[in-house]
């Protein structure tokens, strides 16, 4: 599990100060962080869905449209909402892969923070295959995850039944 964040799971830090009070000026542009709604939550019932993947990308993909993050301005903003949906698609595919299908996906827009989960019936605990082998086919989800996001791990469900898988990614600036 990744560790790069300075601050515990949970815990997205101080929030960011408003360009108006920062000394910078201006309008925030579109996509930028400081215009991201906080606290939004969107969940979609994946269960015993077909095509889970390509409905968790297209409900992924509207929420980053209503949320500000697409259309993106700049190339850095485009890339981190391709890293959303990239994540997104990796999740919900091992998920489909490993672990009986997907149950739910959840997004939760904060200032600085998206966090995704998705929840699952499964046993396993997704990790990154050690070594990594690039050349090789299959087997790369958890490592894109782990290279793209702020931080990832796994919360057991309490009744013992399965699991969520979360990432949490930057929001673009």
């Amino acid at each position: 599990m990744s560790t790069t964040r300075p601050y515990p799971p949970g815990d997205l830090g101080p929030e960011p100060v408003p360009h108006s009070l920062s000394g910078m000026g201006g309008a925030p542009t579109a996509g930028a962080s400081s215009a991201v709604p906080s606290g939004q939550i969107r969940r979609l019932r994946l269960a015993d869905t077909r095509g889970a993947v390509a409905r968790a990308r297209d409900f992924a993909r509207e929420a980053l449209h209503d949320w500000g993050w697409l259309p993106a301005a700049t190339a850095d903003q485009r890339a981190a909402a391709e890293d959303v949906l990239l994540v997104v698609s990796e999740l919900v595919t091992n998920a489909c892969l490993h672990a009986e299908g997907p149950e739910e996906l959840r997004l939760r827009c904060a200032a600085k923070v998206l966090r995704l989960e998705v929840s699952d019936l499964g046993a396993g605990s997704p990790a990154p295959r050690s070594p990594h082998r690039p050349g090789r086919p299959g087997g790369h989800g958890m490592f894109i995850v782990q290279r793209l996001c702020l931080d990832w791990g796994v919360v057991r469900n309490a009744d013992g039944a399965g699991k969520t898988v979360w990432a949490e990614l930057a929001a673009p600036s």
